[in-house]
């Protein structure tokens, strides 16, 4: 999948409007998801801190990050108009502390930033567009600064559609009817990489540090810091 294919799934009216509820169903410990990277972006953060969050669409973490750091400020990059929108109305009154832009990485402000996450997106790119995207984040970011990211990878040594399978099992409620052949077409669709080649990514786009923080089923998550700029 292309960058520019990001917004195809998420122009769909049926899966915009099911977003915020579906999403946490899906994604082992979600909530909690948010409150790790919250802690691990206040680690480095300043009080007035400004964060990048890339992937924003739909607004969950944005709440989340919003509400437990009033004096913090967000800028949230979404490619899909109707998941900004649907931002809007999910952060609410938090909006003064929210900035929403539409596009890509590379349409995000130039910062320097104090931190930045992108949960549940790299997972559509493969592995050049990720380079691409984290490299962009990079130079967006404070030397030293943190950034979050969480999505399915694939486990090493292992057949990704295996864990797909269970993370479908998952969201279904454990249910196990028709989770195979849903864990196959998501394997043919998403370019996964094994955890050896994020952290690859990771450092190759300038990011140092790199530790894996979250593993829910074939989701994973890690935390790096922006080393210096090149």
């Amino acid at each position: 999948m292309n960058i520019v294919d990001l917004t195809t799934p998420f122009t769909d009216p049926a899966v915009v409007a099911g977003y915020a509820e579906g999403t946490p169903r899906r994604v082992p410990g979600f909530a909690d998801l948010h409150l790790m990277t919250l802690v691990l972006l206040s680690e480095r953060a300043p009080d007035a801190a400004r964060i990048l969050v890339l992937g924003a669409g739909g607004g969950l973490e944005l709440k989340t990050f919003a509400a437990a750091r009033p004096n913090w400020m967000f800028v949230g990059v979404d490619p899909s108009g109707p998941m900004l929108d649907l931002a809007r109305r999910t952060v609410g009154t938090l909006m003064h502390q929210v900035e929403l832009v539409p596009g890509y990485a590379d349409d995000a402000p130039p910062g320097p930033f104090d931190g930045a996450t992108c949960l549940l997106t790299l997972h559509f790119l493969r592995r050049p567009e990720r380079v691409q995207v984290l490299r962009a984040l990079h130079r967006r970011l404070k030397p030293g600064a943190p950034l979050v990211v969480a999505h399915h990878s694939a486990p090493e040594g292992d057949t990704p559609e295996r864990w797909l399978t269970r993370s479908v099992a998952f969201a279904a409620g454990a249910k196990v009817d028709a989770t195979t052949a849903s864990a196959a077409t998501m394997a043919q669709h998403l370019p996964l990489l094994s955890a050896g080649e994020e952290e690859a990514v990771l450092t190759e786009a300038g990011f140092a540090e790199v530790s894996l923080f979250y593993a829910g089923f074939s989701f994973r998550g890690w935390v790096a810091v922006a080393g210096p700029a090149e």
